[in-house]
């Protein structure tokens, strides 16, 4: 399989996003970008080629496939990357602490002052096997 070959449907891997239910509007469109990105520097082969318009107006380069994202309880978050860890598939984690924080030094140190299984996650993303990323967001349901 080529890397085009990845980014033409129907697909083989699946990109998975939950986020808390319990987060505002802003918290949840913050934590989903951040995932996502977690996502495509993790994976640069997800991302697509570069877009333009008619005009010739370049614009940046995009993931390649849909990105699901879905809600979920603290619990199915803690589930979600217990699962993923378990799977051996990269996970992306976004927890509360770094509502708190100014820059990406301090998200990795509240991240690392916390061990894992006592993470207070507000968002999960996780790219793999389709089958194995419907295994890990199990109890999370599509976000509205």
């Amino acid at each position: 399989m080529t890397e085009t070959d990845i980014l033409t449907p129907p697909f083989d891997t699946k990109v998975a996003i939950v986020v808390r239910d319990d987060l505002e509007a802003w918290q949840r469109l913050n934590v989903t970008a951040f995932l996502a990105s977690g996502i495509a520097a993790e994976h640069p082969q997800l991302v697509g080629e570069p877009y333009a318009d008619a005009d010739g107006t370049p614009y940046l380069r995009l993931l390649g496939m849909p990105v699901l994202v879905f809600e979920g309880s603290k619990e199915s978050l803690t589930a979600a990357r217990e699962r993923a860890v378990r799977r051996q598939l990269p996970v992306a984690v976004y927890t509360s602490d770094m509502f708190r924080t100014g820059h990406d030094a301090a998200n990795r140190a509240v991240v690392a002052a916390v061990p894992g299984a006592d993470l207070d996650l507000v968002g999960v993303a996780v790219h793999g096997p389709r089958n194995a990323v419907d295994k890990v967001v199990k109890g999370s349901v599509l976000h509205p």
